[in-house]
């Protein structure tokens, strides 16, 4: 059956005095996943206790969250030269994330870094709850609760506390799903739109949009006005930044080679297997290990009927994430937008009691903040 619209009030209603105090209300999820990143940051403050560091510099001050403050305070046309001879150019960094740091340090009394922070947490709270109506949507309001939760212990979800864009774009990239399965078209256009200003990972979601219209034109043979303008506002994005970079550069592909000299360069997975490879054979025996339990986190969401929008975001994000030669520990990092990979775990922790669903996330968050001190305080960019 198809859809019905999205509206307003359905997520409304969800919140209402009633809903709010059910177990699978959104406040539920929200309060569940704001736990996790308490969590993350208690671990992180007693880590950097311990060792005598300064965490929250860690948040604000360190990767790419530099860049983003120097743009926001600056604009673009900063380029740093490494021993190397490479050139790193602040325009390997998408605009909107660093226009919002702006804006918000202007409006209130705080630097761009510290309106870095604020954005990216209050875009988490928003991921958090798109996750949350994504899920319900698929699997129900239980799973959409524990999915919530469960992207706030990924691996790698210290970032969602950093001035980072992942908590922005997988905002605007759960909503936009959302919107296409209630056949929301020009909203969810809209969205990915503002997604394609933030990462460049747009591109699985302007795939997702795009492959699904397609499979709604054949199914139902009619090819409705709002759809054609979604899929048409989806990229704009995106398109938008490369041709600003093109345009400033003087070269059509300006953009490309800006990303190549950070190494970020598609190459099919060559550098992948070169990494692999180039591993002491315990370390690349465990990695293989790795990337197999990804495939088959895969296998499990098409054997769970994702519905297709969803599917080819998060199988799109997976392979775009892997096939560029970015360096390797930051794969984890960017393929944690794909929040359906864990719709099968979570559609498993609901089928557990309360007491030890929470027993499993709360160790889960532990040990997700401990990796995460492990890497700010002692280990290299995430």
């Amino acid at each position: 059956m198809r859809p019905g619209p999205f509206r307003a009030p359905d997520i409304i209603e969800r919140m209402s005095p009633d809903r709010s105090r059910s177990p699978d209300s959104p406040a539920v999820a929200l309060g569940g996943y704001a736990a996790t990143r308490v969590i993350g940051l208690a671990v992180l403050a007693l880590a950097a206790v311990a060792t005598g560091k300064d965490g929250l510099h860690r948040l604000t001050g360190r990767w790419d969250s530099v860049w983003y403050v120097r743009i926001a305070e600056h604009g673009y046309g900063y380029e740093a030269t490494l021993p190397n001879g490479s050139v790193h150019s602040d325009l390997a960094f998408f605009p909107l994330f660093p226009a919002l740091e702006r804006a918000l340090s202007t409006v209130l009394p705080v630097d761009a870094a510290t309106a870095g922070l604020l954005v990216s947490w209050a875009a988490s709270l928003a991921a958090a709850w798109g996750i949350y109506a994504v899920g319900s949507y698929v699997a129900g309001r239980p799973t959409g609760v524990v999915l919530a939760v469960l992207w706030g212990v990924y691996p790698t979800a210290f970032v969602q506390s950093m001035a980072y864009t992942e908590t922005l774009f997988t905002a605007l990239a759960a909503w936009s799903v959302l919107a296409v399965l209630r056949d929301r078209w020009i909203l969810a256009g809209a969205l990915c739109a503002l997604a394609g200003l933030t990462r460049p990972t747009a591109a699985a979601l302007i795939a997702a949009i795009g492959i699904t219209a397609l499979a709604t034109v054949v199914r139902e043979r009619k090819l409705p006005v709002r759809m054609v303008a979604g899929v048409l506002l989806a990229p704009l994005g995106w398109l938008a930044y490369i041709v600003y970079v093109g345009v400033r550069e003087g070269s059509a592909t300006a953009y490309f080679d800006v990303q190549a000299a950070w190494g970020n360069s598609i190459d099919g997975g060559v550098a992948l297997a070169r990494f692999i490879w180039g591993l002491p054979p315990l370390a690349a025996l465990g990695l293989c290990a790795a990337l197999a339990l990804l495939a088959w986190l895969v296998v499990l969401c098409v054997r769970q009927k994702q519905p297709l929008p969803l599917l080819v975001y998060t199988i799109a994000v997976v392979v775009v994430s892997l096939i560029g030669a970015a360096y390797f520990g930051s794969r984890p990092r960017l393929m944690m937008p794909a929040f359906g990979l864990l719709l099968p775990a979570a559609a498993a922790l609901v089928r557990l009691r309360v007491r030890n669903r929470v027993l499993v996330l709360t160790g889960l968050a532990l040990a997700s903040g401990a990796y995460g001190a492990f890497t700010l305080l002692g280990s290299g960019p995430p």
